[in-house]
């Protein structure tokens, strides 16, 4: 029978993830490097003790290298689930260690996901002066010190403003206001749907020179790099030490909350010299972590010998036979729902940055049309007070008549970034795929496709009559 080379992959995992954190720190100092010539940039460092990303995420005894998990939390392979879809579940995870540095930037992939149109409670992401192992916000303590962005998945307040994400900060002393869905303690926030995405949603939450940024990428296309703005708040004084977590709770209705990774990287301003990452690492944790890697080599080298003394026929030509093939065979072919869920999403990816594209347009065109009323407008004034008499007037009918020309132009041209919004909240519903099946989500496109086209005549329109 047939034996998957995958299985020596597994033996090897315990050690792989220091090995995978170690190996993630080297390019960072490069890349710190690149943005020196950057005027206003700051260097750039990947931290590793304060970061997971997987695969091979957990250690042989169910841990995560450098941080603890409590509660309802199950780290596996590639991933952190920190609450399953089940009701009343609460879990979290944090850095054992607090930072050490000023300023500090993270990266957190995860997905929410859940059968229901409306989903709870929610996911927090923290940096707080002490560990919040437990508690009422989000699955995590309450009165922390430091501050949380909450992604916020149901609407205690009925004002349907969620899903959300909110900032809030803390002295230590505030109790959390649900009731309200934190909008009274709230620093800022941004509505952005974060459930049921076809791609992982990706936050960026930047704190330097005391100015907390956060920026999403929605989930809607695969280009990691593809951040929108959502908060900022300036004049923000942080714990200049702290620990970092993440943590989710379920209520009456239940999603699961899985995090993909965590990546967080020291922030140093431009003329400062960063420190070495040696000078961080004591003497006594390099000598363990140098016997762990060549524990890790010699447990290598042992599983190599076996595994080809056990299959002699396989040596020298990896992949070619035919039990490969047949091994290889779930990672080649697809099965048809996946191909037609791949399509799909691919179609609503391209019509979802048309329609962007289209936006940007069209406010380019309005700006323009508002220089030209502006500058008509000030033309009537100068020609009214220059022409007194019957020319002066038969001057200003026709400029009249140009403003209003102008402000008709005007008036379709927002007539049509209305349209665009509506079909951009027509590819938003169709990104959830519901229990209708095939047909629904075919009159979906059709009548995405049946909008752009009247969009495109309508552009056509107002470009002969300019």
């Amino acid at each position: 029978p047939c034996t998957s080379p995958r299985k020596f992959a597994k033996m090897a995992a315990p050690l792989a993830p220091l090995v995978l954190l170690l190996a993630l720190g080297r390019p960072a100092l490069s890349g710190a490097q690149a943005t020196e010539g950057a005027a206003a940039a700051p260097h750039r460092r990947f931290e590793y003790k304060y970061s997971f990303k997987g695969p091979h995420l957990v250690q042989a005894d169910g841990t995560v290298p450098f941080w603890v998990h409590t509660g309802n939390a199950i780290p596996s392979a590639d991933q952190i689930r920190i609450t399953t879809s089940l009701k009343s579940q609460k879990g979290s995870v944090w850095t054992k260690t607090k930072s050490i540095f000023e300023y500090w930037e993270v990266e957190v992939t995860f997905r929410v996901t859940g059968r229901g149109r409306i989903g709870a409670d929610g996911l927090a992401i923290w940096f707080t002066e002490e560990q919040g192992l437990e508690g009422p916000v989000f699955g995590a303590a309450d009165k922390w010190n430091g501050v949380g962005i909450f992604f916020d998945s149901f609407d205690n307040d009925g004002k349907k403003n969620n899903p959300g994400v909110i900032v809030v900060g803390n002295n230590g002393k505030l109790l959390y206001d649900h009731q309200n869905d934190g909008s009274t303690q709230a620093l800022a926030s941004c509505q952005r749907d974060f459930r049921n995405k076809p791609y992982p949603v990706r936050v960026k939450i930047t704190y330097y020179q005391k100015t907390l940024t956060v920026l999403i990428n929605n989930g809607f296309t695969p280009d990691k790099e593809d951040y929108e703005f959502c908060a900022k708040v300036e004049d923000m004084v942080l714990p200049s030490q702290g620990y970092y977590g993440i943590s989710a709770a379920t209520g009456g209705l239940a999603d699961d909350h899985d995090v993909l990774s965590f990546l967080t990287f020291q922030l140093t301003e431009p003329g400062k010299e960063a420190p070495t990452p040696d000078a961080e690492i004591p003497q006594k944790d390099k000598e363990k972590y140098q016997e762990e890697f060549e524990h890790f080599q010699q447990e290598l080298d042992k599983k190599k010998e076996e595994f080809q003394r056990e299959h002699p026929d396989v040596q020298g030509q990896p992949g070619k036979t035919p039990c490969a093939f047949f091994l290889a065979a779930d990672d080649v072919f697809e099965t048809v729902s996946d191909r037609e869920l791949r399509q799909i999403f691919e179609g609503q990816n391209r019509i979802h940055l048309e329609i962007k594209q289209l936006n940007r347009q069209l406010d380019m065109i309005l700006d323009e049309q508002r220089k030209y009323v502006s500058a008509v407008t000030e033309e009537i004034a100068k020609r009214g007070a220059g022409f007194p008499g019957q020319q002066g007037e038969v001057s200003q009918q026709e400029i009249e008549t140009v403003v209003k020309t102008q402000e008709e132009v005007i008036r379709q041209v927002k007539e049509i970034r209305s349209s665009v919004t509506d079909a951009l909240r027509s590819i938003s519903g169709a990104q959830h795929p519901g229990s209708a099946g095939v047909y629904e989500t075919t009159q979906h496109f059709n009548d995405i496709k049946e909008h752009l086209h009247v969009v495109k005549r309508d552009i056509e329109h107002l470009v002969q009559r300019n």
